[in-house]
């Protein structure tokens, strides 16, 4: 295995490395002991090397791509001290006694605060808060092995998605562990536990259902069971086809009436702008403002925006026989609408802000479908003019007239 030496390893310059027959080490010129490994096959693996006792000891710190150049550097460092030291270099006898819960804790500040916007954050603490955490927040990091993690996972079979999410949190957090020197590399114990399939849900409103739950808006409104401001943001995301974060958070001073268009500041895909039809304009002109309260659909006893509309959504949805109907499915409702109306799957990508066609393309089927009814009108219309033409199709008798 051949050894390089001279290297400032980066982000840049390990992207960059590649072998062609045999793996390679290359040395980083700035501390000693500290290099990556780099594989026929591609892979890159950071590495941390110290002689104790005479003999040379070498450890992997970790995969490039799952730990960043300087994470590895910073491990590193750690790791070729405890060799120097005659300590076990997989383990720091410093965060032995750390919970499950100080890691989540290391987490959520180290991690998820730095790479995930709100939104995200939020659902990853829920999971951690309501599953993960009960189970195992009070458990040594090195303590969790692969059965309880594949126990957590079991117990929450019936709610396939939402296992899958905290297997996710899971994984990562661990990986972050063996990063963060709190376990020895390779001793992650979400390896080996497997992903529950998924149904992807697809409900989308039929015109009858508009209908219903538009009148049902309009009498709770009037009535008062519902705030004014719970109604108009049903209506916007039944207009618009945006997430609920993203209406929730719409500040007053994003919507520029003159340009018709809102900016969206806190989207899942980053800030983007929304067309401001004649409809959800009038929409946004009748909600009222509250006095010193920036936000659209304002919450008048905190002086913030309302947090939550789940509450309001469940007993409209229950007033009019659309119990299984989520507000997530208000979007994917304005999507089949755009599509039956003729709209392309790029189209729809760029008015729902997806970054990429992937995200768009659970819609496919539904194109497929859109065109094969278009091609049954049309055949059908063709079909009836030439039916008087074709052999005993004529309207006024058959053969022989």
């Amino acid at each position: 295995m051949p050894a390089r030496a001279g290297l400032s390893i980066s982000k840049r310059t390990v992207d960059a490395l590649a072998v062609e027959s045999s793996d390679t080490v290359f040395w980083d010129r700035d501390l000693a002991g500290f290099g990556v490994r780099v594989y026929p096959s591609g892979r890159k693996v950071y590495v941390a090397q110290a002689r104790a006792h005479s003999a040379p000891r070498r450890v992997n710190l970790g995969q490039h791509g799952d730990i960043t150049a300087d994470q590895a550097r910073k491990h590193a460092a750690a790791v070729i001290d405890r060799i120097k030291k005659g300590e076990d270099p997989t383990t720091s006898t410093a965060q032995s006694d750390l919970t499950v819960l100080d890691l989540a804790g290391r987490y959520m500040t180290g991690h998820v605060a730095q790479n995930c916007n709100a939104h995200t954050a939020g659902i990853y603490r829920g999971s951690l808060e309501n599953h993960i955490l009960p189970a195992l927040g009070s458990k040594p990091v090195a303590a969790v092995d692969g059965g309880h993690i594949s126990a957590l996972h079991y117990q929450m079979r019936h709610t396939p998605r939402a296992a899958n999410r905290a297997l996710m949190i899971l994984n990562k957090m661990f990986s972050l562990a063996t990063v963060w020197g709190m376990l020895p590399e390779g001793t992650n114990p979400c390896r080996g536990v497997r992903k529950y399939k998924e149904r992807k849900r697809e409900r989308f409103l039929t015109v009858d259902e508009y209908r219903r739950l538009g009148a049902a808006l309009t009498e709770a409104e009037a009535a008062g069971t519902v705030s004014c401001h719970a109604v108009a943001a049903f209506r916007l995301l039944m207009l618009t086809g945006c997430r609920l974060t993203e209406i929730l958070t719409l500040r007053w001073d994003d919507v520029d009436r003159t340009a018709g268009e809102f900016r969206l500041r806190a989207g899942k895909t980053g800030a983007r702008k929304v067309a401001l039809t004649p409809t959800a304009g009038r929409v946004l002109a009748s909600i009222p403002r509250i006095p010193g309260n920036p936000w659209v659909i304002a919450d008048a006893r905190t002086g913030g925006h309302l947090k939550s509309l789940y509450a309001d959504w469940h007993w409209l949805r229950e007033g009019v026989g659309l119990e299984e109907l989520r507000i997530h499915d208000l979007r994917h409702s304005y999507a089949s609408r755009a599509l039956a109306l003729g709209e392309s799957l790029s189209m729809i990508g760029k008015l729902l802000g997806h970054l990429d066609m992937e995200s768009t393309a659970r819609y496919a089927h539904l194109a497929r479908e859109t065109e094969r009814a278009a091609a049954g009108r049309v055949g059908a219309s063709i079909g009836a003019d030439i039916a008087a033409h074709t052999r005993g199709g004529g309207p006024e008798g058959g053969e022989g007239e």
